[in-house]
């Protein structure tokens, strides 16, 4: 009998979605004779019952075509806005699973998106899922598609910011996407040459960051180029934040856990001019007259590299292949040159944080980038 399966995009938009959509739709209807159905804007398009049906036309032509041809959203199943109220939408996911005669369903995202699928399959849907983001924190796989991508994009900002930082003798701060990883703004920083890297899992002394511009001034080179992560933590915000999540981890019911993730938001919402700020005492601290470029969505958008769209081809030809084995409660994750179905019950709920014995800490040190510690 004839397979039938189902697709969404959840989450943010990244590079190598539409590359990943086309590499599942068409082996499966090439190569396994399955029949594809899109589900619009993520679970909601689910939970609703939007839906169209992907065949050779509409996969077409997508393969270098930044976002998503069926949208997205961060609608979570059990958590969903309906009249302005959230609800559990679980059950009518379900019931639509059901209705449209689903054998399996794939869904394309990030950590969060791992997180909803895990619980889904713990309702008893087959689900599998693609790692997307181009953070590269989904745990489990190699690398996510969209992050070569953004590495590209954030590489050549920091390029073309090179000329303007030394013809004015200023300090260019680069903020680079990474809430709460690094791996982008490490990488971008070390290619493009930056002089300062500071990331999430490194908290930084601003005094040291200073010291470093001022040696680089004293030895005649008169700007420097500051690649910051946006979850970047200077040392006071960092202990400020972790005594708020022991907080949270030792709460003993309801209410105090809720305090406890208020106090956590409150933190995250006062760091909006983070980065601003770090640029003012930049200046302040070393005389040199200081800019901030927050490069934001630009990461996100247009066309995928070459790798990405190897990769994401490749993982979702893999994803009909297992689908085809009956291989169900999975993330399909990127190996070697291979692909591997690691459990979803081993993905969710972790971050892939750059270890502190990662080589491209030792490479960024060993080139003299100053990482603020």
């Amino acid at each position: 009998m004839t397979q039938y399966i189902g697709i969404l995009t959840s989450g943010g938009d990244s590079p190598g979605l539409n590359a990943a959509i086309r590499g599942v739709g068409k082996a499966a209807l090439g190569k396994h004779g399955m029949e594809v159905i899109g589900f619009r804007d993520g679970f909601r398009g689910l939970a609703e019952n939007r839906s169209v049906r992907l065949d050779g036309n509409s996969l077409a032509g997508i393969l270098t075509v930044g976002g998503t041809i069926l949208g997205t959203s961060r609608e979570k199943p059990h958590r969903m806005l309906v009249g302005g109220k959230e609800q559990d939408m679980t059950d009518a996911i379900m019931e639509n699973f059901q209705a449209n005669h689903l054998d399996a369903l794939v869904c394309l995202g990030g950590g969060g998106t791992q997180k909803n699928a895990l619980r889904l399959s713990e309702r008893g849907l087959k689900v599998i899922t693609l790692p997307k983001t181009i953070d590269n924190d989904v745990f489990g796989t190699d690398v996510t598609f969209g992050f070569d991508t953004a590495l590209g994009i954030a590489t050549e900002a920091i390029d073309r910011l090179h000329s303007t930082a030394h013809s004015h003798h200023r300090i260019i701060v680069v903020e680079v996407m990474g809430h709460r990883v690094g791996w982008l703004a490490l990488s971008a920083g070390i290619a493009g040459g930056a002089d300062v890297i500071l990331i999430p899992e490194i908290p930084y002394d601003v005094e040291l960051v200073a010291q470093a511009i001022r040696g680089r001034v004293r030895s005649g080179r008169k700007f420097s180029i500051v690649a910051v992560a946006e979850g970047a933590m200077s040392i006071e915000e960092a202990a400020t934040m972790r005594e708020a999540q022991a907080s949270k981890a030792k709460a003993e019911d309801k209410d105090e856990r809720q305090r406890a993730k208020e106090r956590i938001k409150e933190i995250e919402s006062g760091r909006g001019d983070h980065t601003l700020e770090l640029a003012r005492q930049l200046e302040k601290l070393t005389g040199l007259e200081s800019r901030v470029t927050i490069l934001g969505h630009l990461q996100r958008g247009g066309t995928p590299s070459a790798a990405d769209r190897l990769l994401a081809t490749r993982l979702g030809s893999a994803c009909a292949d297992f689908i085809h084995e009956g291989r169900f409660g999975v993330m399909v994750a990127a190996r070697g040159d291979g692909a591997e179905a690691v459990p979803l019950d081993q993905v969710a709920g972790k971050l892939k944080l750059i270890p502190m014995d990662h080589p491209l800490l030792d490479t960024a040190r060993s080139v003299g980038t100053s990482l603020g510690d």
